[in-house]
């Protein structure tokens, strides 16, 4: 199951999404969210997941490095659905079961918002996976710059953020060293009920906190030794330029915000 979490990762390559600036990436992202948040019906949730089939063969990461990704969160994709399945309120029921309900709108309902998240997580994870820490921190940092004017600290907040997406592959190699450890001295993960499961997590959580703390400060001790102190007056090796692509590549994530947004006043 943690070899499945692929949140951090990322694929080096050479394709057109790979090449795009991260500020365009970033931004491409946060107009796929909303344009996903507006989509209403069957039509606006196709033209999302044509839009992410095409984004998926032009960064030539592979669809089933995306479907991995879901695994780990397959409970709560599935205990999303069942609530909105059961809860929808409606004026015609096909079945009813004290509190629970089911009705047309309800199944309807809870397809919708098992596209939705599956459509929202393969999203965001492509932008990872076609995007290094280091240039994902450079565009957040360039489009939060003007944060700065109110004392933001823009910097720090985007290297703090790049730091533990680049530690989370880390964290989960080493929770799967201490899991085999454990294993390896007769504990049992496996078995007993929910609780039991939870108690026997004990054992992996104290040494993976220890663990954590001492990356930590060791990262910390680097970067002193290496004279950084924050942002004001560094410079940076690869300055982000707009590129023709890139505007682009915004205009096409624009026009398909408005044909989702025209869609769903079409009620489609």
């Amino acid at each position: 199951m943690l070899k499945d979490i692929t949140l951090g990762q990322y694929f080096p390559g050479n394709s057109i999404a790979h090449r795009l600036d991260p500020r365009t990436k970033i931004l491409l992202v946060t107009l796929y969210i909303i344009a996903l948040f507006s989509a209403k019906g069957w039509m606006g949730y196709a033209v999302m997941a044509v839009t992410l089939a095409a984004c998926v063969k032009v960064s030539h990461v592979g669809l089933r490095a995306l479907v991995r990704g879901l695994k780990p969160l397959v409970f709560i994709i599935a205990f999303t659905g069942i609530l909105n399945m059961f809860f929808t309120p409606d004026t015609h029921y096909l079945w009813e079961w004290g509190i629970l309900r089911v009705s047309v709108k309800g199944i309807e309902n809870a397809l919708f918002m098992v596209i939705r998240i599956m459509l929202l997580v393969m999203g965001t994870f492509l932008m990872t996976y076609t995007t290094s820490p280091i240039r994902l921190t450079d565009g957040l940092e360039s489009l939060l710059n003007p944060l700065k004017k109110i004392h933001v600290p823009v910097h720090e907040l985007a290297m703090m953020m790049a730091i533990a997406l680049r530690f989370i592959p880390t964290l989960i190699e080493e929770t799967d060293k201490i899991m085999s450890a454990q294993k390896a001295r007769g504990a049992d993960f496996d078995s007993g009920n929910i609780f039991q499961k939870a108690k026997a997590l004990v054992p992996i959580l104290v040494p993976l906190f220890i663990s954590a703390f001492r990356r930590a400060d060791e990262l910390a001790t680097a970067m002193e030794c290496r004279c950084y102190h924050g942002g004001e007056g560094r410079t940076k090796l690869h300055v982000l330029k707009y590129q023709r692509r890139d505007y682009v590549a915004l205009a096409g994530g624009a026009v398909i915000l408005a044909l989702v947004v025209v869609l769903r006043r079409l009620g489609a």
